[in-house]
């Protein structure tokens, strides 16, 4: 598997994250062969610092905007140069078993930019059978990717969700990903990315491997 570093979205998202701190994540992707996923306010800094494939978050952190005002920061993010979203779903609504609002509003940001949007369904929050209703609710919205956590709640991502929820949609396995162990892992239950703050790391281990076995893993 030669093309695990295009597979990594290499993160910085916390509180306190700074433009220097963006700047230093865009350079380990660039270093690295990575993507980057960085705070939508910095979109601006980073199309004109690098050229990397980027990816933002909206809704962040709890999914609970309105449509119409998550719609507009999609719009946004996309016009300032994000080439992937990372939307957050309402864990509220859906264990409320207000299925259609869920629906709905994934249907809308999808349909209110041309590119990819993947749903973070913070799968730790979230039973097996609510996991499996917001897979279905996400791939019936035309989503292009779920995405397990945010990094931001509780726990990040397992085994076995990324195995549940690749039977519905491509995954993206974020949130406690540290290692090149962690992340072969997530690959082999089905996940085609991982989002991590530690991307240098996965993809340094990731050669290291390659070096002493000699073969792609």
């Amino acid at each position: 598997m030669d093309d695990v570093p295009d597979r990594i979205e290499h993160t910085v998202l916390g509180p306190t994250t700074t433009p220097d701190d963006v700047r230093g994540c865009l350079d380990e992707a660039i270093q690295y062969g990575m993507r980057a996923c960085i705070p939508p306010c910095y979109l601006p800094l980073a199309t004109d610092y690098a050229n990397v494939t980027l990816s933002t978050v909206i809704d962040f952190p709890h999914g609970q905007g309105s449509p119409d005002a998550t719609c507009h920061e999609a719009r946004r993010a996309w016009n300032d140069g994000a080439d992937e979203l990372d939307l957050v779903c309402n864990v509220g609504r859906l264990k409320a078993g207000e299925d259609d609002a869920v629906r709905e509003k994934i249907a809308e940001v999808v349909a209110a930019v041309p590119i990819p949007v993947k749903v973070i369904v913070e799968a730790p929050l979230l039973t097996e059978a609510e996991l499996h209703r917001v897979g279905g609710l996400a791939s019936e919205a035309d989503a292009a990717f779920l995405k397990t956590a945010t990094g931001f709640s509780e726990g990040g991502a397992t085994v076995p969700d990324v195995e549940l929820l690749s039977n519905y949609l491509p995954v993206k396995a974020s949130g406690g990903v540290g290692s090149w162990a962690e992340a072969k892992a997530m690959f082999e239950a089905g996940a085609e990315r991982i989002g991590a703050s530690s991307g240098d790391v996965i993809v340094s281990e990731w050669r290291e491997d390659q070096d002493e076995s000699g073969r792609d893993w």
